[in-house]
């Protein structure tokens, strides 16, 4: 592969990867290994609000650059969005960034490269939406090929040694205290967790989430909350606000061995609480990265995507999925979706156990 050669240190480096919450947390090695290439350097990262919580802190990033890009999609908006790019193009390129690495690669991410006139813009040569046209170099990322390892190419482009995978997450509770003194805070103890208090729950406790992005990549909540009741050990059911009421049938199918705080953690408590966990059972969804990240035992649900390119990175996890002619096909509306419903509770179950023991 080619390496670029720099004259001279870059002073400052700018990260576009708004979106989402998965994709970030796949984006924390290439952090990683850019700051070790450039330990002097400014590192800004432009990020979604909403999502901000995973970066907030973080010893390795001086900037982040928080943008409202679900509004910009919308009619109304437009006025305000017309005023609000026009002032952080402006901010942007007041910066005068040395390097801008697009890891989204779309048409708006290109679009902000492009606005900071930074001498060096890279993407990837397969980005979407004609956003390619706005990078002065291009890495050929590949498709059957993780994220992570991706992402990674652009870093090793900029001479990274990224042979050891790091997931650096910002300090946040990083500790059972931390995390007591939120399940308390927002789930007093009654039946069945007052045993011992909410403390001795929390000294063993699985994850389970039963949300995703797409409806197709859900497996059906009442076979989590199947699940939920026959496993080894308690369970948090967790999830953002619009998981509230999914989590709530998995905990209420629990037989009492499940509680949901879907829609009660901030991101950060969310990392906390999936670091203590023995091991987390998910769809593909961006906690389940989380987990995955952590070193947290995954056991993944897979059905219309490929665990190939999005599935829990590392060792330790393991992926439960049908070989159908049809999976993954990447779609997000099916009138039957058998891949996941074919996954039964038995199954998810028994291997859990298998593996657990």
């Amino acid at each position: 592969m080619e390496i670029l050669i720099f004259k001279k240190v870059p002073q400052k480096i700018l990260i576009i990867k708004p979106s989402s919450l998965g994709d970030i947390v796949h984006s924390l090695p290439f952090l990683n290994a850019i700051r070790d290439r450039f330990p002097k350097s400014e590192i800004h990262w432009v990020v979604a609000r909403g999502l901000e919580g995973l970066l907030e802190g973080h010893p390795m990033i001086s900037k982040l650059w928080i943008i409202n890009k679900d509004n910009w999609k919308k009619i109304k908006n437009m006025k305000g969005t017309v005023s609000e790019l026009k002032d952080l193009f402006k901010s942007l390129k007041k910066e005068k960034f040395d390097i801008v690495v697009d890891l989204q690669g779309l048409l708006r991410s290109g679009v902000l490269a492009a606005a900071t006139g930074a001498p060096l813009r890279i993407g990837f040569n397969e980005a979407r939406e004609g956003s390619r046209i706005f990078y002065t170099h291009r890495v050929k990322g590949g498709k059957d090929i993780h994220a992570v390892d991706r992402y990674l190419k652009i870093a090793k482009f900029l001479g990274c040694d990224a042979s050891d995978v790091k997931f650096p997450f910002p300090l946040s509770f990083s500790s059972s205290q931390g995390i007591n003194y939120f399940l308390n805070e927002y789930n007093p103890p009654s039946p069945p967790f007052d045993k011992g208090g909410m403390g001795g729950f929390c000294d063993e406790y699985a994850v389970i989430v039963p949300g995703a992005r797409w409806r197709t990549k859900k497996w059906p909540s009442e076979r989590f909350g199947e699940l939920a009741s026959i496993l080894p050990v308690k369970a948090l059911v967790v999830g953002g606000k619009s998981d509230i009421d999914i989590s709530n049938r998995v905990a209420a199918g629990s037989k009492g061995n499940a509680m949901s705080v879907a829609g009660m953690t901030s991101i950060k408590e969310l990392v906390d609480l999936m670091r203590k966990a023995k091991f987390v059972v998910s769809n593909d969804s961006g906690p389940m990265h989380i987990a995955a990240a952590l070193g947290v035992p995954v056991f993944a649900i897979f059905g219309p995507t490929n665990p190939l390119r999005t599935g829990p990175y590392g060792k330790g996890h393991v992926i439960i999925r049908k070989e159908l002619k049809c999976s993954p096909c990447y779609k997000k509306t099916c009138k039957d979706v058998r891949c996941m419903d074919a996954v039964s509770v038995k199954e998810v179950a028994e291997i859990i156990c298998q593996e657990l023991a």
